[in-house]
């Protein structure tokens, strides 16, 4: 025990003698740690959203106005309010589709203003309790109940709470329930209704608002579709553009698909970078310890003379190592979630796509994950130098280093 102290000890002051060294080769774990780790723990979170929106969704597929194709994904990826809206008898239509197990319509409503909250862009959905099979499971399961009259519940980015009341178009709602976050803005920016409270909503506007809306009852906005099982949802969106016109039946397949191939294309990117910091980092520790092991070859030897056999010298050099590989790694992890979160919503913004931590166990995986590879990047670069040391003979190296 006492001779590991020594030998930890020992290395401990070895890196403050050469303190710009150490700092050099410290920068280098912390920036491969940190890359590594930032870029898992932002497609980790990407994924993990898209996992639990997807869920919370509950549709196989969504039918739009063919026209408003590329309005509806972007509600649905990045949570931007919108409205569009077509005839209500599209959903009978869809229902007669064969393979459809049941339909649900929604109404997507763009507020002009929302007087409560100004930092948030909110977007109102309202549904049909009925049929739906989206949010009635959610309020089923949290409020025991369904909404009545003017009720809403918000999402988690809605920085309401419950027994606030909030205007839209002259109404005021009395905010019952608050979601779970999911990373996806559609549920986390977005308030929900009952269709008949959103119809009588816009029928309010004509004399309560500077700004009216003119919905008509006989409007929807999109069908949420259930397909039957052993079906698959791209062959029922096929069979919904053939046999109903006008329409666009967007797979939740193929949204996924979408994000997962802009993944796939960030993470290779992210990959190859990473691949050449780290084996740049690898040389240039490795050919850093060979030089500490040149310079300290009289320093080594006289070790060897005074009874320091073989195996102390080689963990002497790897002990070194895996002090600066520790640190940075700590460093590492410290900075890349400094950047990731000071970033977050600028890089967000751009890609437009879903965001949720993952779970703790998750996080505490990645976390461990990280700093094992930066011990490992240590542990390698260093791993021939330290065997080139304990190899070196006393009488030799104390001659080859006056």
């Amino acid at each position: 025990m006492s001779t590991r102290l020594n030998i930890i000890s020992f290395a401990t002051k070895n890196l403050r003698r050469k303190m710009i060294r150490t700092l050099l080769l410290l920068l280098a774990v912390t920036v491969v740690t940190g890359t590594l780790f930032t870029a898992t723990l932002f497609i980790s979170s990407m994924q993990n959203a898209l996992k639990i929106g997807t869920y919370r969704l509950g549709a196989d597929v969504l039918v739009v106005p063919e026209k408003y194709a590329s309005e509806a994904r972007a509600a649905l990826l990045a949570g931007e309010p919108t409205s569009f809206y077509m005839d209500r008898r599209v959903l009978e239509q869809v229902k007669n589709v064969d393979g459809v197990k049941r339909v649900s319509p929604q109404l997507f409503i763009k507020p002009t203003s929302f007087t409560c909250c100004y930092s948030v862009e909110a977007f109102l959905v309202a549904f049909e309790p009925s049929t739906d099979f989206t949010i009635t499971p959610w309020l089923e399961k949290n409020l025991k109940k369904p909404l009545v009259d003017n009720e809403v519940i918000t999402g988690r980015n809605i920085p309401t709470i419950v027994g606030d009341t909030i205007p839209f178009f002259g109404t005021p709602f009395s905010v019952v329930g608050t979601m779970e976050p999911t990373g996806m803005k559609f549920f986390d920016q977005s308030v929900f209704m009952t269709m008949d409270a959103a119809y009588q909503m816009a029928e309010n506007s004509k004399t309560k608002s500077q700004q009216p809306i003119d919905i008509e009852k006989s409007k929807i906005s999109a069908v949420l579709v259930q397909v039957r099982e052993g079906i698959a949802p791209d062959r029922v969106a096929i069979r919904i553009e053939h046999d109903v016109d006008g329409v666009k039946a967007i797979a939740s397949d193929e949204v996924i698909s979408t994000v997962r191939k802009q993944l796939g294309g960030l993470l290779k990117g992210i990959l190859v970078i990473s691949a050449v910091v780290w084996i740049l980092a690898l040389l240039m520790i490795g050919f850093a310890f060979s030089m500490i092991v040149n310079e300290r070859q009289r320093e080594l030897g006289l070790l060897r003379s005074m009874g320091a056999k073989k195996g102390h010298i080689f963990r002497l050099i790897i002990t070194e190592a895996v002090i600066i590989s520790v640190a940075g790694g700590v460093v590492g992890l410290a900075a890349g979630s400094a950047l990731l979160f000071t970033f977050k919503g600028l890089i967000l913004h751009s890609l437009k796509l879903p965001y949720l931590l993952p779970s703790l166990s998750t996080l505490t995986e990645l976390v461990a994950g990280a700093v094992l590879f930066s011990l490992l990047t240590g542990l390698l670069a260093s791993l021939l130098p330290a065997i080139s040391a304990s190899k070196m003979e006393p009488y030799e190296a104390i001659r080859k280093g006056e």
